[in-house]
């Protein structure tokens, strides 16, 4: 019978995947552009606002810049382009960015790449859905009371559709962004036609003025605000590094595939914002944001509190003369900004996994939901994402501030890494082809390292007090804890490990009840666990290992095997990634074989003393014994194996006392010893 949790899950979620089935949910190139370049398409939606909100600052006289500081970024996003096309050629296995940083630079280096990203991807949502829910509320003005609310509700929606596949949530995607660009296509085309023609395009905005507290501003003072001004129109670049981390879920050849998505992602993203911003410019769009120090005045003189976004404007002035086009393209620019943060529900997930799989955060990260889908890091995505929703209000211009300066810092170190990259290979071959094509892809990685190093600069300098320094101080913590886990693990690694003269006892003791030890892995725990279930003296005793992963589950087998381990090793088939309903089934199928007998399942844990421990180990364990204490003639034993952290809390321990044997007698302290 289903239980009623299960049916919700399935509608909500669908039926779950095999790991069989990990294939079908790769991505054909037509599929993975929407999927993974929704982000940075839809950024050509308010990166042209933001240039206009700073140069604002400095009066109407200061646009006559906006063509040179769209041209600045439009070249630094073909360079960034140009280099991590070599990127996701040479490192396919998803960990993009930081693979690049760790392999070439060192561990630290890969960190702050990763606690770089991880800051970038949620800000990615909490901007993406705050600027959709922004132009929606334009044509839907009950939103403009209700936009935290809107937000959040629309991040939950887009966890769920991610929470679903890969595949699925990419078909769903692909429509809305396809028809996001041939809109903002189309009216760039109609605007030329219409200006050939010789049609006066006149925003409803171009009689307007603007003002700002830096009006006259001369000398460096105004470089600097030309600097600012570039560094917010780079928002245009967010985005570009998510194809280097879902290399992965491309259809083979992964490398050759994800360059070529990146190229078009390049193209589109250039071309769609050049335009933009020049039937911006062209046409005399104004606007402003008086929190950043620019403000829109009407031809009354009067200030204009919440001018129409830039995109509108345009689409209005364009089609002026058909309305449902413009319609169209203000629904799809909402539409497509609520679904660019779908390229950081794809991007975290699997960096989160790789970090996961290098024990820099919690092996839980590393695991696949019923959908093949990394669920907890989209279930953590969402959460943070819908937080800082909350804080900032979901204000898209107090988000943004906070924005670009991840991305840049991955960039930049990437880029580097990928410098020295070749610079290896380069010693290592002969062939002239070959040499050829390194240093030619050097040249570009090198180009890109020093134009997103300056601009990287530039961003923090004139964005450091405008809330930048929030996502610097994000980072650093980051960097902190995922230091700190991975110390953690690595004490409790070398804490376990089994030394390779341990001999095993050949006694086997005869007793009443089936036993079997549940292990994952041969180390101290289990070889204790092993040891006691035989000290009961069971009739029969059996090691089981869930096998979630092939190649884990043959390395156990051969492990198990050299040590001459006298009990035989079961590994329990789950080709839906489960560890708890395997282990069930299998009881299940002993008690049916002999109702009589008594069935003792042995469960190794950890036994620590801080409590952040128990979020990184034990959890397993604990639901699982929470499923067999309810099954009828099945005893669960917990073995303990006491970690280092735990003699914080049991004062000082005895020389003798039970559980000391865990480590050498030369370990413990001197004056641990018995007094006589």
């Amino acid at each position: 019978m289903v239980k009623v949790g299960d049916l919700a899950k399935r509608l909500l979620l669908g039926r779950a995947l095999r790991s069989a089935q990990a294939h079908e949910q790769l991505l054909p190139k037509r599929i993975a552009l929407p999927v993974f370049a929704s982000d940075a398409l839809s950024s050509v939606a308010y990166a042209p606002q933001e240039i206009l909100i700073t140069l604002g600052v400095a009066g109407i006289a200061a646009y006559h810049y906006t063509p040179w500081v769209a041209l600045a970024v439009v070249l630094i996003l073909l360079t960034v382009v140009a280099s991590y096309r070599q990127n996701v050629q040479a490192y396919t296995s998803g960990g993009g960015d930081f693979e690049v940083a760790t392999t070439n630079l060192g561990s630290n280096s890969g960190l702050v790449v990763a606690s770089a990203l991880m800051v970038d991807y949620v800000l990615t949502v909490a901007v993406s859905v705050s600027a959709g829910v922004e132009n929606l509320a334009a044509a839907v003005p009950f939103l403009a009371d209700h936009k935290v609310a809107g937000a959040v509700v629309i991040v939950a929606l887009l966890s769920v559709a991610n929470l679903r596949g890969i595949r699925e949530s990419g078909l769903a995607f692909a429509v809305p962004t396809y028809l996001f660009m041939i809109s903002v296509f189309g009216m760039m085309i109609w605007g030329a036609v219409r200006l050939s023609a010789g049609t006066e395009l006149r925003a409803a905005t171009a009689g307007y003025t603007v003002t700002g507290e830096g009006v006259g501003l001369t000398g460096l003072a105004l470089v600097f605000l030309l600097l600012r001004a570039f560094s917010s129109g780079c928002a245009a670049l967010t985005g570009v590094e998510a194809i280097s981390n879902g290399v992965p879920a491309f259809k083979k050849p992964k490398g050759k595939n994800a360059a070529n998505t990146l190229l078009a992602l390049g193209v589109l993203a250039a071309s769609m914002f050049a335009g933009i911003t020049a039937m911006a410019y062209v046409t005399g769009a104004k606007f402003g944001d008086p929190s950043q120090g620019s403000v829109v005045l009407d031809e009354a003189g009067r200030v204009v509190e919440h001018p129409p976004p830039v995109i509108a404007q345009v689409a209005q002035t364009v089609f002026s003369n058909f309305s449902p086009a413009f319609y169209l393209v203000t629904a799809m620019t909402a539409l497509i900004l609520v679904l660019a943060a779908n390229t950081a529900f794809n991007g975290f997930p699997v960096l989160g996994s790789v970090l996961a799989q290098n024990r820099f955060l919690p092996r839980q990260l590393h695991t696949r939901g019923d959908r093949l889908a990394f669920s907890n890091g989209i279930l953590i995505l969402g959460a943070m994402a819908g937080l800082l929703i909350y804080a900032f209000n979901a204000e898209t211009t107090r988000l943004v501030q906070l924005y670009i300066v991840g991305v840049f810092v991955s960039f930049t170190i990437s880029q580097t890494g990928m410098v020295r990259h070749w610079n290896r290979l380069l010693r290592t071959t002969s062939d002239y082809r070959s040499r050829a094509r390194m240093v030619r892809a050097r040249a570009i990685n090198a180009f890109g390292a020093a134009v997103t190093g300056l601009v990287l600069v530039v961003v923090l300098v004139t964005k450091f007090t405008h809330g930048a320094w929030i996502a610097c101080a994000a980072m650093g913590l980051l960097f902190v804890m995922m230091r700190g886990i991975r110390r953690h693990y690595d004490n409790v690694a070398a804490e376990l490990v089994v030394p390779e003269d341990v001999e095993v006892d050949e006694s086997m003791l005869p007793a009443r009840n089936h036993a079997i030890v549940l292990l994952s892995k041969i180390h101290k725990p289990t070889l204790r666990a092993l040891a006691y279930a035989r000290a009961t003296r069971p009739s029969t005793l059996e090691a089981i290992s869930v096998g979630v992963d092939t190649e884990e589950a043959r390395q156990l087998q051969r492990a198990w095997e050299e040590r001459g381990i006298p009990v035989p090793l079961k590994i329990l088939d789950s080709p839906y990634r489960e560890i708890t309903r395997p282990v069930l089934e299998y009881v299940k199928h002993l008690r049916r074989r002999s109702p009589r007998d008594v069935v003792t399942v042995f469960i190794p844990e950890y036994v620590v003393g801080h409590w952040w421990e128990h979020l990184l180990h034990n959890q397993s364990a604990l639901r699982l014994k929470g499923r067999l204490l309810f099954q009828p003639g099945v005893m669960v034993t917990s073995v303990p194996w006491q970690l280092h952290s735990s003699d914080r809390l049991k004062g000082r321990p005895e020389t003798f006392a039970p559980g000391s044997v865990r480590r050498p007698y030369a370990e413990t302290r001197k004056d641990d010893h018995v007094k006589t």
